[in-house]
């Protein structure tokens, strides 16, 4: 019996390791450089690895406090992109309305733009609000394309649930509270959390935006931008960006492994 499953030819198997390794390679020289004993220029091969950029890393406060402001602005960020992402994704996948794509279009839009457009856009709007430029700005800018990222995961889970089964949850007796915590909940759950996991790394690597937003606050990949420009320990700067690679890496990760089945909802086939 021949298999539905062809093996792919070579030449596509060749084309998509080129790919992979013209991505990830440059990531992987960032972690090689990691553990460089040359502190002022790079030099292929390293001439030698050590571990001590390690502990320069821990000891430098400067670090710890772009590494705090980027934790505070992203969890903060992340829960108010969760909020109105998803009271978004309700009100487009569970109702009609005139203008409901409009809204959808305009939900999608920042993060459609160029990150330069959106972040002249916020520091011209800040500027005419006369609002100071703080922590409070960054999150703000950060949360207008988190929105998108939390949006587009409910949306597509709230269309995947069976309006049969709000219906009967009311039937029963259930208000609206209890409906959503029993019924609607557990069905978009595993979205939700994908999507802030999303939000969250999003916001946590984010340089275009924050630099229109920050006034003079450094976030995590702020101040590596700083240190390259002008780097005062070349090998720091790497064993920070190692750092945002995994960060940011894990959530993406896991957030891969929640939706993989998504298709798999009660009522999904109804």
């Amino acid at each position: 019996m021949r298999s539905d499953r062809s093996s792919a030819p070579l030449g596509l198997k060749i084309a998509a390791a080129a790919g992979l390794a013209f991505l990830h390679l440059p990531l992987l020289l960032i972690f090689v450089y990691a553990f460089t004993t040359e502190e002022r220029s790079y030099q292929w091969p390293p001439p030698g690895l050590t571990l001590q950029w390690f502990a320069v890393t821990w000891n430098r406060p400067d670090v710890w406090q772009a590494l705090g402001l980027s934790l505070k602005v992203a969890a903060i960020s992340t829960v108010i992109a969760m909020i109105l992402g998803t009271l978004c994704a309700a009100a487009v996948s569970r109702t009609k309305f005139f203008g409901r794509e409009t809204i959808s279009l305009l939900v999608i839009l920042p993060i459609a733009l160029p990150g330069i457009i959106t972040g002249i856009a916020l520091r011209s709007a800040f500027n005419l609000a006369d609002i100071p430029f703080s922590t409070w700005t960054i999150i703000l800018g950060h949360a207008t394309f988190c929105v998108v990222v939390v949006y587009n995961n409910a949306v597509a889970r709230f269309r995947r649930v069976s309006g049969s089964l709000v219906e009967a949850s009311m039937d029963l007796g259930a208000d609206g509270f209890q409906t959503f915590r029993h019924v609607i909940l557990p069905n978009i759950g595993t979205a939700l959390v994908a999507g802030g996991m999303l939000a969250f790394a999003l916001s946590f690597d984010e340089v275009i935006v924050t630099t229109f937003t920050a006034g003079q606050q450094q976030t995590l990949p702020i101040w590596m931008l700083e240190e390259l420009v002008r780097p005062r320990q070349r090998p720091v700067t790497n064993v920070v960006a190692m750092v945002v690679v995994l960060v940011t890496l894990l959530p993406i990760l896991a957030a891969y492994y929640l939706t993989r089945d998504g298709d798999q909802i009660a009522g999904s086939g109804k």
